[in-house]
């Protein structure tokens, strides 16, 4: 089998995943193809004896280990991003993404990042308390099932977070906005009335600079790094570690970023 045909079903997700990891579309991508290129190029080899989705992230991580992984984000945000990075270990951050939003088990990542399983299971712990201490914020839903929507609400309270609001069409999203002034947007894709969540986040992205979260069922469609596209996916149906952690994430970087 060829490298494309074995490695093409997992590079929109790898892409999901540093984009969160960076904080960036663009430094997620760029780790990415960097990687790819490394290996295209002999500079670089798939781990043996492992599943190709196990020998991709561990091959994305050795590149990312070895340039110095802030300096994409260090470089747009004037080190700012840098500086709050440093609060958090890279490894913590690391070990509950792979595990609350890219799916892998403690002993995969332990796999993946070359740690034990103890080490992995100590980070995301680590990890998880400093996201709950430090990132409350202000939520507004767009969501038009009322199960989901609800149940997204429900999973942000419990973290600490409140919810401003649910808008179920792009106009209720975009007058919520501008009433209410959120922390963070939480969108669907498909809407009631037939239209975006994309389109109703560019048009609060005009007035608003927050970060925005998209949920969907197909997240390989917004993943193909052809074009401007979301950082931060979450994959129907989710769990409650995978809205926490990227909430988490989207926050982090964003308040770092902010001026001081």
């Amino acid at each position: 089998m060829s490298m494309t045909a074995t490695l093409g079903p997992h590079l929109p997700y790898l892409r999901r995943y540093a984009r969160a990891l960076t904080g960036s579309q663009t430094s997620g991508d760029a780790y990415v193809r960097a990687s790819l290129e490394a290996l295209l190029e002999g500079n670089a080899e798939l781990a043996k004896d492992v599943p190709p989705r196990i020998a991709l992230y561990k091959l994305f991580h050795v590149l990312w280990s070895s340039s110095g992984k802030y300096e994409p984000a260090a470089q747009s945000s004037k080190g700012g991003v840098e500086a709050r990075l440093q609060s958090l270990l890279p490894t913590n951050r690391e070990a509950l993404l792979l595990t609350a939003v890219e799916g892998f088990t403690v002993p995969e990542v332990a796999m993946i990042l070359d740690w034990s399983e103890s080490e992995v299971e100590q980070a995301i712990g680590a990890a998880l308390k400093s996201i709950d201490r430090d990132l409350e914020s202000r939520v507004l839903i767009i969501e038009d099932e009322t199960i989901i929507a609800l149940d997204i609400e429900n999973l942000v309270a419990e973290m600490g977070h409140k919810v401003t609001g649910i808008a179920t069409t792009r106009d209720d999203a975009i007058r919520m906005a501008k009433e209410q002034r959120p922390d963070i947007i939480l969108t669907d894709i498909q809407l009631a009335d037939g239209s975006s969540g994309i389109d109703a986040a560019v048009a609060i992205l005009k007035d608003f600079d927050i970060p925005v979260i998209f949920i969907t069922a197909y997240p390989e469609r917004l993943l193909t790094g052809e074009r401007p596209e979301p950082t931060y996916l979450i994959t129907k149906p989710f769990s409650r570690d995978t809205v926490r952690a990227t909430l988490g994430q989207a926050l982090f970087f964003h308040r770092s970023m902010a001026p001081a």
